[in-house]
């Protein structure tokens, strides 16, 4: 692609290069170098706890020994359905260094979830917490799941939180007890780690073909597809971050790890780029404004990739001003449109930097930022990242569009996913050429600034979480009470959106929502359950008889015109 359709690259400041070198490695290998160059190092910081790298490293060795003791061969599925504890990081590691591909599991997916995700992905083992065992016990004989490996929260905490821990769980009434054994194909986390070999141990890697990473994302269909990263593109995507974040300083970062790990987004720009920057992972398993607080003014973390939900919260809690967080010097806010005046305000409080960047689960997944040291404009989701080309197309004809006008975002670049797994007709539709159709709608400016409009797609973007409104309509469908149900997104202040389902109820039924929200907790993670209900006689179609929803979207705008 020619220079002079690329303009976004004459407002790239000095010093971001155009172009990129990457290494031909395996993902595991920034965690090798990271190690030998750093290895006593701060690697992980978890509820008072350190780990050096050089400590890091050994049981992320023994964890794939263990793996290979299991049967585990290269290609080898392997799901970790673990919340930011050191288990997550070391499970992932030592997945990818036995040659074992890593499925990333929401430690929220109910048993409907859990089981379409492991029957998709064909995974042989999974890691999960003592208190999400009974989830997968329940769907495990209908997988190919042979080996659960469980662990728990207290396992890597210090030593007189690890003694109090079993208190606190009996008093919240949370504790589960997992049997272990080999005929049941149950093992506990520390005690498999422990007799294992912490001899090193690395696959051998075709970087650009090898699946380092099945990542599950939706689609218009409801069902979650497995987006295949392999390494060289995840390799790439840490490599286009260390040159937007120029600043950064090799082994002197503290990374406020608040997105979740099993989230693209927190594995890549916070969990794979600070194990490249040898940097210290401040670990939060659970998003709490007054944990979070207190972690930001006792570690002083100078780099905090949130979503605008996190960002939202910690201003608005009643005693900010009682704590410090000016060592904060870079944020990348993604996940969601990042509002103007939460923005302004967190960078009063920090002196340091918040902007707003664009990704995709198929893109590993930053594709675009605002320069943290340069011009940034409000509303816009930024310039693409080193080597990442663009072009926006009209939907009909396909051809590209002039700056200003409307069309599809569509994206190349060495981070790009090399399809969905075991599925070759919907790769096809959204990968060709290289070219990833994004499905968003979107302008470019004259200066290479571009601006999401849109979403082809009926995604719902709430607190950061990817929310498909057909998978949500297909549980109420099943609800006995309902002829017709259609789920949209609308404005939220905290949440970016939120979850709306119009319901039209059976003739001689009834149904409160209250029940539907019961309903709807049994067979959804919480971040899914609709949070408002409308009850109509009936919903707009067409003269077909397809809803609507579109229709239900300009009627929301239009109730927000008229306050």
């Amino acid at each position: 692609m020619p220079t002079a359709s690329r303009p976004w690259l004459a407002s790239y400041p000095a010093e971001i290069p155009h172009k990129l070198s990457y290494p031909d490695i395996a993902l595991y290998e920034l965690l090798i170098q990271t190690a030998a160059a750093n290895p006593h190092s701060p690697a992980l910081f978890f509820m008072g706890k350190e780990i050096t790298y050089e400590q890091l490293l050994t049981e992320c060795y023994r964890f794939a020994n263990a793996l290979r003791q299991l049967g585990v061969n290269k290609g080898d599925r392997v799901a970790v359905m673990l919340p930011n504890i050191p288990q997550s990081v070391i499970a992932y590691y030592g997945a990818l260094l036995a040659g074992a591909t890593v499925v990333q599991t929401n430690p929220l997916y109910t048993e409907r979830e859990l089981l379409h995700q492991m029957t998709d992905s064909g995974a042989r083992v999974i890691i999960c917490l003592d208190l999400l065992y009974p989830r997968v016990k329940q769907v495990k004989d209908e997988t190919a799941l042979e080996h659960v490996i469980v662990t728990g929260i207290k396992d890597y905490l210090p030593l007189a939180k690890k003694i109090f821990y079993p208190f606190v769980q009996w008093k919240q009434r949370q504790r589960v007890r997992v049997r272990e054994g080999e005929r049941a194909g149950v093992y506990a986390f520390v005690s498999l780690l422990a007799r294992s070999s912490p001899d090193p141990v690395r696959s051998p890697v075709d970087t650009q073909n090898d699946i380092a990473l099945i990542q599950y994302t939706g689609g218009t269909t409801g069902k979650a597809k497995g987006a295949m990263l392999t390494h060289a593109s995840l390799v790439a995507n840490v490599m286009q971050c260390g040159a937007w974040f120029y600043k950064a300083r090799r082994g002197e970062e503290r990374i406020l790890a608040a997105v979740p790990f099993f989230h693209v987004y927190g594995m890549t720009v916070a969990m794979n780029f600070g194990i490249y920057m040898a940097a210290k992972l401040i670990l939060v398993p659970r998003f709490d404004t007054n944990m979070m607080l207190k972690l930001i003014d006792d570690q002083k973390p100078t780099v905090f990739p949130g979503a605008p939900t996190m960002y939202v919260g910690l201003l608005n809690h009643p005693d900010l001003t009682k704590y410090s967080i000016s060592s904060i010097k870079a944020c990348l806010s993604g996940s969601a449109p990042l509002p103007v005046e939460v923005q302004q305000k967190f960078e009063a409080l920090t002196g340091g930097r918040l902007v707003e960047g664009y990704g995709l689960t198929e893109c590993s997944p930053v594709t675009h930022a605002n320069p943290i040291w340069g011009r940034r404009i409000n509303g816009s989701i930024g310039l693409p990242w080193p080597d990442t080309e663009c072009r926006v197309v009209d939907i009909e004809t396909g051809e590209e569009v002039p700056p200003g006008q409307v069309g599809e975002l569509c994206i190349r670049g060495p981070q790009v996913m090399k399809g969905y797994w075991n599925k070759e007709e919907e790769t096809y539709a959204c990968l060709q050429d290289g070219w990833f159709f994004t499905g968003d709608m979107c302008t470019m400016d004259e200066n290479g600034y571009f601006y999401i409009v849109d979403r082809k797609k009926d995604m719902i973007i709430a607190g950061g979480f990817n929310i498909y409104p057909r998978e949500i309509e297909e549980v109420l469908y099943e609800h006995p009470a309902i002829r017709e149900a259609v789920v949209i997104g609308v404005p939220d202040e905290y949440r970016g959106e939120t979850v709306k389902a119009y319901i039209v109820v059976r003739e001689n039924e009834g149904v409160t929502e209250e029940e539907l929200d019961t309903y709807c907790r049994q067979k959804l993670a919480a971040f899914k359950v609709p949070r408002i209900y409308e009850f109509r006689d009936e919903l707009p179609k067409t003269a077909v008889g397809k809803i609507l929803r579109r229709a239900l979207i300009e009627e929301e705008k239009g109730k927000l015109q008229t306050k």
